[in-house]
């Protein structure tokens, strides 16, 4: 088997094959990605000659998925390479410190012959859909919150008013009293009403995208939604991140893909772990406000982070539940995977 590492940018991408050594085979490969997939695939027959051929990418995927789609729906296998295991190859390898284009290419396929296992690339539309509508809500969440704040912060200047919680009707309504109550220059009352308009329609925004999302989950995800801790966001997070769960081959796997896995930092014969800084930071998100109600609604989590903290710490305690739920949500999201219709084998118009 030979590795064909890509490092994916907008117009062209950068193609190394490798061996399983890790030796190159061959110059590097300038290709226009999914434009050019035919003189591409010709080019990696050629370099295999006649061996497997798996096909590694760094993961960027909002560059590469149109090249990682056509790739799979050619008949080869590919796999996504997380940026930071690349950058620890290419450091290794290239001890001057260079950096290209045709380097990171090959650290690429390197990175995934040391990892081993990595994440397989899978088409299905409604996840697809499922994130785009997650990450739509929480791009209207962020800006919601940001209009929430300067209305706070004018609050304090011109009312000496701390109001209340401005991403809800009450609050809302709560200022907008204060406001009639203040007897302020009309300008400024002007600009007040416009940011409360604007929190008031993004507000209805994001309920509408909920509403979808649910709609999306709810036959998708019944095993994931009855944990404790994990509501139709919170899943649609899980599903929309992680997409099909048998990219995964082990809990173990999706352990350190989340970041949720135990970090040794052992020395002079003292066994020790600490948090893992790493992983998918919004997935790492879910399972911790997962622990965090938990600890609050869960008999046994309460029992277990009880039983840990003298021992370990807060923070420890809450590392070892965090990988406990991490086998609980992966046996769910493998059970609900099976109820699943096969994978669709075109892409969802919206990417």
């Amino acid at each position: 088997m030979v590795t064909v590492g890509i490092d994916p940018h907008k117009r062209v991408c950068y193609a190394a094959v490798v061996d399983t050594a890790g030796r190159r085979i061959g110059p590097v490969h300038k290709t226009a990605g999914a434009r050019a997939l035919p003189g591409l695939l010709e080019w990696a027959r050629r370099r295999s000659e006649g061996a497997e051929v798996l096909w590694a990418i760094e993961d960027g995927r909002g560059l590469a998925r149109a090249l990682a789609d056509a790739l799979l729906l050619a008949g080869q296998t590919v796999v996504w390479v997380p940026a930071r295991a690349m950058a620890a190859q290419r450091r290794l390898h290239e001890r001057t410190g260079a950096k290209s284009d045709a380097i990171d290419a090959v650290a690429v396929a390197r990175a995934h012959l040391a990892a081993g296992a990595m994440a397989t690339h899978r088409i299905d539309a409604r996840v697809r859909l499922l994130r785009l509508l997650v990450d739509s809500r929480a791009d209207l969440v962020q800006r919601r919150t940001q209009v929430a704040n300067r209305l706070i912060a004018w609050a304090h200047t011109w009312l000496e008013h701390t109001p209340g919680d401005l991403t809800r009707p009450r609050g809302r309504a709560a200022l907008e009293a204060t406001l009639d109550a203040a007897g302020l220059d009309a300008r400024v009352r002007e600009v007040f009403t416009e940011a409360l308009a604007e929190a008031a329609t993004l507000s209805g925004r994001i309920t509408q995208l909920e509403t979808r999302i649910r709609g999306l989950v709810e036959p998708l995800a019944p095993h994931l939604l009855a944990i404790p801790g994990i509501g139709h966001m919170s899943a649609a997070v899980l599903i929309g991140e992680i997409g099909d769960i048998t990219r995964f081959p082990r809990a173990a796997t999706l352990a350190a893909h989340t970041g949720c896995a135990p970090v040794p930092v052992s020395s002079s014969g003292r066994e020790r772990h600490r948090l893992c800084r790493g992983g998918n930071r919004r997935l790492n998100s879910v399972v911790h406000i997962a622990a965090v109600v938990q600890r609050r609604f869960h008999a046994g989590a309460a029992a277990l982070l009880q039983r840990l903290e003298p021992v370990k710490g807060k923070r420890g305690a809450y590392r070892v539940l965090k990988r406990h739920l991490i086998d609980v949500i992966y046996r769910a999201m493998v059970a609900d995977r099976a109820g699943w219709d096969p994978p669709t084998t075109k892409p969802h118009p919206t990417n």
